[in-house]
């Protein structure tokens, strides 16, 4: 079914993605349905909701009380009967059933995303999910947009300076003069480098270690091995006050992951390292970001077969696509 443009200045309610990084590769879709005249509201899990509090093309944020796992029917039902006529538009950015029920029970008149978990009847407007290759996840949401030109198409967020200095001034730091580290990746160790804490004894500028408080014991391990540059702030900022820690930043150092997003949407120059995953996938889109990813490098031997493998744990145990990065190889290109 093709998906032609909502009216302007129709209300727009956008089902985000749960995962940080999936939510900054939307906003080129929720800029592309601001330009041409809708109003957008974003209904997002709390630890997703301040990404879009970053877009300024966002007029409003719902954080939802739901809970990961299960349909949650009753809260989703009392949910849709307060939004009951406040909507024109959905547009529905995760494949799950779940994810499409809200707007079919607030009875949203014109509901788009992609077919996936039994959805048909959910959703008015459908796009067949791509098959073969995992095409550029930013451009699998833009094309719910319904519109051309989309390959093309690049994240940014951004923060009032004002607001990004004081959260500087608040941990003693200047826009520059420190590199952030993000070691954490919440899909599995195979994305996750190893070497973070030998990079770090290599630099001679401070360095602060990012994350989620699930993190603060991987962080804290790093900061062990280079106790006179590191400073572990992992679950001890908020997400904005870490979006400000790295819009400020002279580097960004990460693993393919939401904080990986983050930096490339600031346009910050960052270092981005490949694992079990693939840049052609989720790149980092940012004309400052350096991927390395030892399958496209040709004087890597024996070549990685094996890779992108997607897995979250090595199958085969010998962990080469980031065991082999080394900091040195990392370091000189910060």
């Amino acid at each position: 079914m093709s998906i032609s443009a909502a009216t302007t200045d129709s209300r727009s309610l956008v089902i985000a993605p749960q995962w940080i990084g999936d939510a900054v590769m939307t906003e080129p879709l929720l800029r592309r349905l601001r330009a041409r005249g809708e109003r957008l509201t974003v209904g997002a899990l709390p630890w997703v909701a301040p990404v879009y509090r970053a877009m300024p093309q966002v007029d409003a944020v719902i954080e939802f009380p739901f809970r990961h796992g299960g349909l949650q029917l009753r809260a989703r039902r009392a949910l849709g009967k307060q939004l009951h006529g406040q909507f024109d538009a959905a547009y529905v950015l995760p494949n799950s059933l779940k994810s499409a029920l809200l707007p079919f029970l607030a009875s949203i008149p014109r509901r788009v995303g992609y077919l996936g978990e039994a959805r048909v009847g959910l959703l008015t407007h459908r796009l067949k999910n791509p098959k073969g290759d995992r095409p550029p996840m930013v451009a699998f949401y833009s094309a719910l947009s319904g519109e051309p030109g989309i390959a093309q198409d690049q994240p940014r967020l951004s923060l009032p300076a004002e607001q990004v200095d004081a959260v500087l001034r608040e941990h003693g730091l200047e826009r520059g003069g420190y590199v952030v580290m993000a070691p954490g990746a919440e899909y599995g160790p195979a994305k996750r480098w190893p070497h973070f804490g030998e990079l770090a004894r290599l630099l001679d500028r401070p360095v602060l270690l990012l994350g989620s408080g699930k993190e603060a014991e991987l962080c804290g391990q790093i900061a062990a091995q280079a106790p006179a540059q590191c400073r572990n702030l992992a679950g001890k900022t908020s997400l904005l006050d870490a979006f400000a820690l790295i819009a400020g930043a002279g580097h960004v150092v990460s693993n393919d992951s939401g904080l990986m997003h983050v930096a490339a949407a600031f346009g910050v120059p960052q270092v981005a390292l490949f694992g079990s995953s693939s840049p052609l996938h989720t790149p980092p889109l940012n004309a400052r970001a350096q991927v390395v990813w030892l399958k496209q490098d040709p004087a890597y031997v024996p070549p990685l077969d094996c890779s992108p493998c997607f897995a979250r744990e090595c199958p085969l145990g010998h962990f080469r696509c980031l065991n082999d990065v080394t900091p040195e190889r990392v370091n000189a290109l910060l």
